[in-house]
């Protein structure tokens, strides 16, 4: 037997706007932050397929043994695999499970096991990517079954409750919201849907810069935020055009050599997620501050990397701690999970439906 689609698939990926859609046809949905994931199930076979179409099964049995809980026997479903936590979702502890060692594997899915929120279906025993979108879903919430571990993402069709979405799931964790059209079909690896994303600016500290790679100009700077009188490695920034990097050498060279971030919380060395890569550094002086953009704050460090926006020669670099970040307000993810069951199932769009 095959898969009802046969792996690798690209998933169908999302445009960044800075404001949410509005007007007819368009439906919202959370933004979940942890792996996307295609899964494949024909009877006890599973592929879970990453973005980057590797494969992620080996690292989640326990998702393995979801899908075949919750999907048909024969089904191909888009979705999220998440890891839900007392503060909302857990994403460095989701980095944790990538390991190399099956031991290791098998004893983290028993203790920080993964849940799976799908949030559409390409597949049952027939084909589906060539429906209409407000279908697929339709579809997909008729054949789920009830499990503790997977649930279809929740939905609305009102853009005032997505914006109120985009704020109140914060405290979850959640990444922002994505719209995507009523009648949009599955277009693998193109940007048909649209995605806004939380974004803030924080003052930040430049403690030191790596390279380029031609060696001839700034790569990127290398923040810092103060935490009781000592300098905490928490980022980078690198979004310079390519004339300015060298003038950016030239305008920190006197700075070099200066006493910047603590051991303890300066830049990590080499891990399984950068071999290979040139992790040297060079340490300034910490007198530089800028302004930069970044869409979330992971525990002490900022998720990604960050957008220079501005210098700040006003801003004393001491008063650059972690006081300038709002907390937002909690908001518990069985809350989100129980909007699920109460998502209206969107409107026909006229065309038939894929028979069970």
């Amino acid at each position: 037997m095959t898969f009802p689609i046969e792996p690798p698939i690209e998933p169908m990926l999302a445009a960044l706007q800075r404001e949410i859609p509005r007007g007819d046809g368009w439906l919202y949905e959370p933004k979940w932050d942890g792996f996307r994931a295609i899964v494949f199930r024909d009877g006890d076979r599973v592929h879970i397929g990453s973005r980057k179409e590797l494969p992620l099964e080996r690292y989640f049995p326990e998702i393995v043994e979801v899908v075949k809980a919750a999907l048909p026997a024969r089904a191909v479903a888009d979705g999220e695999i998440i890891l839900p936590g007392e503060n909302g979702l857990e994403f460095e502890l989701l980095q944790l499970r990538l390991h190399p060692a099956e031991s290791r594997v098998r004893k983290l899915a028993a203790e920080i096991p993964a849940t799976f929120v799908p949030f559409d279906l390409l597949a049952t025993d027939d084909d589906l990517r060539e429906q209409p979108f407000a279908d697929r879903r339709a579809r997909l919430v008729d054949v789920l079954k009830p499990h503790e571990r997977c649930f279809v993402t929740p939905q609305t069709d009102d853009a005032d409750e997505a914006e109120r979405w985009f704020e109140r799931f914060e405290g979850a964790g959640l990444d922002g919201v994505v719209a995507k059209k009523r009648d949009l079909r599955y277009v693998p690896g193109e940007r048909v849907m649209v995605k806004v994303k939380h974004e803030r600016t924080a003052d930040c500290v430049v403690g030191g810069y790596r390279l380029a790679k031609n060696k001839k100009g700034i790569g990127s700077f290398l923040l810092g935020l103060y935490d009781e009188g000592s300098l905490n490695y928490v980022g980078f920034t690198s979004s310079f055009r390519a004339p300015e990097r060298e003038k950016l050498l030239e305008m920190v060279k006197p700075l070099e050599g200066g006493e910047s971030f603590n051991t303890e919380w300066g830049p990590g060395g080499p891990s399984r997620w950068n071999q290979g890569k040139d992790l040297s550094w060079v340490s300034l002086d910490p007198v530089l501050v800028c302004e930069v953009a970044f869409d979330h704050l992971q525990g002490y460090r900022f998720r990604h990397g960050t957008t220079f926006k501005r210098w700040r020669p006003d801003k004393d670099p001491k008063d650059c701690n972690y006081d300038q970040f709002k907390t937002p307000e909690p908001f518990k993810l069985e809350d989100i999970r129980a909007l699920s069951d109460r998502s209206p199932v969107p409107r026909s769009t006229g065309r038939a439906r894929a028979k069970k």
